[in-house]
């Protein structure tokens, strides 16, 4: 076997029709319509770039409002348990008649002054974490604030004044605790409405 009789194994027999490659696109030269396909990725990309801001900041402010409402609310349930331990307080010195009180011997008159100190330091203490005392003897009576038990008829008050306070209300925050138990005048004057500011003159 020669040389000439040998051929690469690799060799592909002649089709006869020439090979032709495909022409070289440079870099520079952009394909017929890709400015706008681009333009248009550009505008989605910076739409959802924009949701995804607007989403985390949504995200910031609502953590940051529950943050800041688990740190005044988040006593709620003690808040209360401790109101029964002020409401005792103040039966036990509503108890002692001011008879008693005028005419008590010195360990009396010490032991009513500590309960009277307690009650004063307590009420002091959840006023530091929020916590108010509502006094609504003679206010005009508020469904948001007072729960009303009984109507008590009192010509010299305004229909609608609270002139009995069966039990006081506490707030926390911005919210009702414990609505005070009331009693409220009725049959009174009706109270003064009150003026309009765009009335003209």
């Amino acid at each position: 076997m020669t040389d000439r009789d040998r051929q690469p194994d690799d060799a592909t027999p002649p089709t006869g029709e020439p090979v032709v490659s495909k022409p070289y696109i440079m870099p520079d030269d952009p394909e017929p319509g890709s400015v706008e396909v681009l333009q248009k990725e550009v505008a989605e990309a910076r739409d959802r770039t924009l949701r995804t801001l607007a989403e985390m900041e949504n995200l910031r402010k609502r953590t940051a409002k529950e943050v800041a409402d688990s740190k005044l609310y988040g006593i709620t349930g003690f808040a209360r348990d401790v109101l029964d331990i002020a409401d005792n307080l103040q039966r036990a010195l509503d108890a002692v008649p001011a008879e008693a009180r005028a005419a008590a011997d010195p360990g009396l008159t010490a032991l009513i002054e500590g309960v009277e100190l307690t009650e004063r330091s307590l009420l002091s203490a959840l006023e530091k974490h929020g916590v108010k005392k509502l006094d609504p003897q003679g206010q005009k009576f508020d469904p948001n604030f007072h729960q009303a038990m009984y109507e008590v008829p009192d010509a010299s008050v305004p229909s609608g004044t609270v002139v009995q306070v069966m039990q006081a209300g506490y707030t926390i925050g911005e919210r009702v605790l414990r609505p005070a138990l009331v009693g409220v005048a009725k049959g009174g004057a009706k109270p003064a409405p009150a003026a309009n500011s765009n009335e003209v003159n």
